[in-house]
């Protein structure tokens, strides 16, 4: 990114304060906007601190704010600035950069901040700023002398008769700017926040014995039952349910979300048992920043099939992998044509697989995959890239009806007869519409 001249950030400033005083731009660059013309006069841009139940029990911090109203957790200083030694409602006041914020605390923004989060207030004569419910933040610092204020009120007043001129032209440069200028700063939180699931992904084996502890206690308790996957958090367990050959019947003390959507809540019953030793539970992602959903490879049987964007595919392609190498580790792996993809340590990488080559013709009655059976995990096979003709025949001799039983990994579209299909999207989310959720993919 170009370093802004001293010139291009005077008048980002004077933009920025054109904003913040008049709101006179044709369109809005927040979701949040007064509702009358002419009751934009004294408006500024303030962020209300949420209640703890809003935000998991978890405070709230200058950066955090950055983030979600510039884009760049490290404007926080900004933020300070415009807020520091001002009192809030409840008589507190910011004082460090690092403080925790208190619910229901009024901070001021700078004139780019943007999004839903966002909300008006009216700046008084009194150094104050005034909700539309009453509450008021600051008026206990001063004000500049009556000369001052009418040299800022004269200034005010010429960018205002030129923005009336050319309101249109610039609020669509404006908006053009602003969203170059926070594009790179969501990129930036979204990879962190990624790598960061990756690193508590790594360290987390209480999560994985949940898991397997709740296969292993419902292979017991309710027999026939059999579950596909599962969303863990600190609280409870959620899991996607089968029946064999009737429809899966609730045991207590779970309850039903829907037919074959079960939740428990609280500690997991006693004893702990693993199961047959069939499952491979391997984690897709985080549905949040405490939560992970968890898939048994077991039960896919066939090939999972990632589309949409190819860098995120490769993502969820190499991390299942990662979760493969740590629950059943030595699984042997094969990689077919498109694009290379690394391998993690743990797996045993084979460049050939017994068996006798069979070509099948693609179409809807000859899908690539065996019917939906639970067996063990045998073989990966991984395509990094969309398949080829040559490379569909030899996923199919692999992984399809009456094949090898290898599961197939494919970061890109299988046309026909993939048992799983997610859908990659540009920040790192997969849509995993069998489970009806959307996950965060490490990084």
């Amino acid at each position: 990114m170009k370093r802004a001249t001293p010139g291009g950030r005077a008048v980002t400033v004077l933009l920025a304060l054109l904003l913040t005083t008049a709101g006179l731009l044709g369109t809005q660059v927040t979701n949040a906007s007064p509702s009358r013309a002419g009751d934009t006069e004294n408006l500024v841009k303030v962020f209300v601190v949420p209640p703890l139940d809003q935000t998991g029990g978890q405070a709230v911090g200058l950066a955090a704010v950055a983030g979600a109203v510039l884009g760049d957790q490290t404007r926080a200083g900004e933020i300070f600035q415009l807020n520091q030694n001002r009192r809030q409602p409840d008589g507190g006041a910011l004082t460090e950069p690092n403080q925790a914020l208190t619910p229901g605390w009024i901070l001021r923004l700078p004139g780019d901040a943007s999004g839903r989060l966002v909300q008006f207030a009216r700046e008084r004569g009194d150094d104050a700023v005034q909700m539309d419910n009453g509450q008021i933040q600051g008026g206990d610092t001063g004000f500049p002398p009556a000369a001052v204020l009418a040299a800022i009120g004269s200034v005010l007043l010429a960018l205002i008769t030129a923005a009336i001129v050319t309101r249109r032209r610039l609020g669509a440069w404006l908006r053009r700017t602003l969203e170059r200028l926070r594009e790179p700063g969501r990129r930036r939180a979204r990879l962190a926040a990624r790598r960061d699931l990756t690193g508590r992904f790594r360290s987390d084996t209480e999560t994985v014995r949940r898991a397997y502890s709740t296969v292993g206690s419902l292979a017991v308790r309710s027999p026939g039952n059999q579950v596909h996957a599962l969303r863990v958090d600190e609280r409870s367990v959620t899991v996607w349910v089968s029946g064999d050959t009737a429809p899966p019947e609730l045991p207590g003390p779970w309850r039903g979300v829907d037919d074959s959507h079960w939740r428990l809540d609280g500690a997991l019953p006693r004893p702990d048992p693993q199961g047959d030793g069939t499952a491979c539970l391997v984690r897709a992602g985080g549905t949040d920043a405490a939560s992970a959903v968890f898939v048994d490879l077991s039960r896919l049987d066939g090939v999972l099939s990632v589309t949409g964007d190819e860098s995120v595919g490769r993502d969820v392609v190499h991390h299942l992998l990662t979760e493969v190498a740590a629950v059943q580790p030595g699984t042997p792996v094969q990689v077919l044509g498109g694009y290379p993809i690394a391998i993690p340590a743990g797996l045993n990488q084979v460049s050939w697989t017994p068996g006798t080559p069979s070509r099948q013709d693609h179409d809807d009655e000859s899908p690539v995959r065996a019917t939906a059976l639970r067996r063990p995990v045998r073989g990966i096979v991984v395509v990094a890239g969309t398949p080829d003709r040559a490379t569909l025949d030899e996923l199919s001799r692999l992984c399809g009806s009456g094949g090898e039983g290898w599961t197939g990994l494919v970061a890109g579209d299988v046309p026909v007869g993939a048992h799983w299909r997610w859908h990659a999207v540009e920040d790192g989310d997969v849509d995993i519409p069998v489970l009806d959720v959307r996950v965060t993919v490490p990084a």
